[in-house]
């Protein structure tokens, strides 16, 4: 008997790295809800997502709308990549739907204009920040910071790596399947204080596009396959 894979949501899922992740979710076979502030931008996101698998050959795939709050109601296993500025008053608008899942926080502390300067919270990170609202019975894993949006959108193999930090090992290695679902590899970066890590490394990498014109991700080295 197969294992019945989660239903996942992706809060804030309209723009490019939600509606990235949702394609290759949906892609390997998962039910995926693009969810948004409002149900009509939602529904406008995921016809759009269908309609770009469909001209390239991908049938079968589930992908629905729904505003954020029935989106975490309905899930198993949610992400969100909305603005840091966004963060908290997303959060604090589905905390309850939350409680006893998984959260994956993709969000990073980004100020503009100087995004391509590491600018971290008092907090620590805004890993940190969404596990400190949620409460403990909420599993917040953060991961996906370092994940070029224009290579989500591609829809093929993916040379990055994924680093996963969060509280619980067991919620990471579900995080991790997620990771590798979506073609790349995932590797267990402990606690959320060490999300700090991963998120600063994001304006590094802004500042490297910049730099060099290009999309550029981290690679773990010394690992075996």
């Amino acid at each position: 008997m197969s294992e019945k894979l989660p239903v996942i949501a992706i809060l804030g899922g309209t723009g490019d790295l939600g509606t990235g992740l949702a394609r290759r979710w949906a892609q390997a076979g998962y039910q995926v809800i693009i969810g948004s502030r409002t149900q009509d931008k939602a529904e406008a996101a995921a016809a759009d997502l269908q309609k770009i698998m469909a001209e390239r050959g991908v049938k079968n795939v589930s992908v629905r709308a729904a505003d954020n709050l029935a989106a975490a109601q309905a899930a198993d296993i949610v992400a969100m990549t909305v603005p840091f500025s966004h963060q908290k008053s997303t959060l604090e608008s589905v905390k309850d739907a939350l409680q006893g899942k998984i959260l994956i926080d993709v969000t990073v502390p980004l100020v503009p204009p100087k995004v391509a300067r590491v600018q971290l919270p008092a907090e620590g990170s805004a890993g940190q920040i969404a596990q400190a609202l949620l409460g403990e019975n909420v599993k917040v894993v953060s991961a996906f910071q370092n994940v070029a949006a224009h290579h989500l959108q591609e829809g093929k193999g993916l040379d990055c790596d994924v680093l996963v930090c969060g509280d619980s090992k067991d919620a990471r290695a579900e995080v991790i399947k997620l990771v590798e679902a979506a073609g790349m590899r995932g590797f267990h970066a402990g606690s959320i204080a060490n999300a700090a890590a991963v998120e600063a490394m994001t304006s590094v990498l802004i500042f490297i596009n910049k730099q060099y014109d290009c999309h550029a991700g981290i690679r773990l080295t010394g690992i075996e396959e």
